[in-house]
């Protein structure tokens, strides 16, 4: 296994000879061949880290101005945020292909927030939050005991099944369509998953590799082609914008933040299977210490910014990591293409609204794999660990927690709207299960005592 020195370290000096296999952290490929590799990966995220601030803007009421703010400061943040940690800014960023967006996990206890104390109060705790996952990334090295493969590997599992209903959600025509499950959407879907699927097996080189990127393009052109494109927010969109600081304000209230500070702690466990799920999807290895803390810290400080900038959580997203298992394309630089191109959408409006304007349909026949590869992914890292009964019931517990107790929601219809939001996540009780069970449970076999 490389040593932490070699593995993704400080970019190369500038007489170093730029790599340019795109199967190495720290290749360089030639711009014909990154730009694309790097589009796709925007591609993958960019309707996911724009539909959180739509969800919470639309449930506190907020004008269509303010709404317009937090989608370009959401493209915004997601960009400089993938820049840091896909680059690196001292100890802070993985330097690892990790692409950063407005995290879903928060959703749930953010908006029951937004509605009763505003949004000034949910970006208050948003950034109490973003402390908190910073300082469990700094900490790292001592509570690294909590995270064991078993415990990674089977959250890496949770966040690829929990995705999977996501993805047949977007084939379906998106949550709330009025068209949900109708025939173009389905065809459309198909379409993208045959091209991607077709490219990836019997294409060669770059081809194989940006497969995922051309199964959307024959996507949305096909959309195009048929009518089922909707180009009014290009339009509508204004031509140049900066982010503004404090626009929609922060305020703090202890109701607020101690359940997002709590759901931010544990989301670390997310981000630390990310990290993983990445080494071990793209490079085949585990990642070094310094990979996962830097990584944590970056999330938590990308929060903070992402809070000053009327954005919400960041965090590592999973359909990129799909992308980095489906490829095998780990180059960070080509992430940082990414990173780029958000930040410029983030300026840029009209160019967020023609991304934007992509239906969700297209984008459901690709994350359909990336998802899929996620939790491929994680049963892949369980493959190096014991499958003793210890470890077994951890995972199986784990799983039953993630996905069985969301999907009953009478056990816990009495509880607080917080906890209800937290044990919904999925994510967060499943990880908990792990983390627990892993403390206790002994990890010596215990001899069978003979019948009598």
């Amino acid at each position: 296994m490389p040593t932490e020195s070699t593995s993704s370290d400080a970019m190369a000096t500038p007489n170093d000879n730029p790599i340019r296999s795109t199967h190495d952290v720290n290749a360089r490929p030639p711009l014909g061949r990154a730009i694309p590799l790097g589009l796709q990966h925007v591609l993958a995220m960019f309707v996911s880290n724009v539909t959180v601030p739509i969800i919470i803007a639309g449930a506190a009421d907020l004008s269509d101005a303010q709404t317009t703010l937090m989608i370009q400061a959401a493209m915004f943040v997601a960009g400089v945020a993938t820049l840091v940690q896909s680059l690196g800014l001292g100890p802070i960023g993985a330097r690892l292909p990790i692409v950063m967006g407005t995290s879903f996990g928060f959703v749930p206890v953010l908006i029951p927030i937004a509605v009763g104390m505003g949004v000034p109060a949910a970006l208050g705790a948003a950034l109490c939050g973003g402390v908190a996952m910073a300082l469990v990334g700094l900490f790292l090295p001592w509570l690294r005991f909590l995270f064991p493969p078993v415990v990674t590997g089977t959250f890496v599992i949770m966040i690829g099944t929990l995705l999977m209903p996501v993805g047949f959600a977007y084939a379906g025509g998106g949550f709330g369509a009025d068209d949900f499950g109708s025939p173009h959407h389905l065809l459309l879907a198909a379409l993208v998953l045959v091209v991607t699927v077709g490219m990836h097996q019997f294409g060669r080189g770059i081809w194989s590799e940006i497969s995922p990127l051309a199964g959307l393009v024959t996507g949305f052109i096909a959309a195009v082609a048929f009518g089922y494109v909707d180009f009014s927010s290009v339009g509508d969109a204004d031509w140049f914008s900066l982010p503004t600081p404090f626009a929609i304000g922060v305020e703090f209230h202890l109701a607020a933040i101690v359940p997002v500070v709590l759901l931010a702690v544990v989301t670390c466990a997310e981000s630390i299977g990310d990290i993983v799920g990445t080494t071990v999807g793209g490079a085949n290895r585990e990642p070094t210490q310094k990979e996962l803390s830097g990584g944590v810290m970056a999330d938590g400080l990308a929060s903070v910014f992402a809070a000053i900038f009327n954005a919400y959580p960041q965090i590592s997203f999973s359909q990129n990591v799909g992308i980095v298992a489906l490829t095998g394309v780990i180059s960070r630089f080509v992430v940082a293409i990414g990173g780029g191109f958000l930040v410029i959408a983030g300026l840029l409006p009209k160019l967020g609204g023609l991304v934007s304007s992509i239906p969700n349909s297209v984008l459901g026949g690709a994350v359909l794999i990336m998802f899929g590869m996620i939790a491929s992914a994680g049963i892949k890292m369980l493959s190096g660990i014991d499958f003793n009964k210890r470890n077994m019931l951890i995972i199986a517990l784990s799983l039953a927690a993630a996905i069985g107790l969301p999907a009953q929601e009478g056990l816990y219809e009495n509880l607080s709207d917080n906890v209800q939001g937290i044990i919904e996540s999925g994510l967060i009780p499943g990880a908990l299960v792990a983390i627990i069970l892993n403390l206790i449970l002994p990890r010596s076999e215990q001899p069978m005592r003979d019948d009598v």
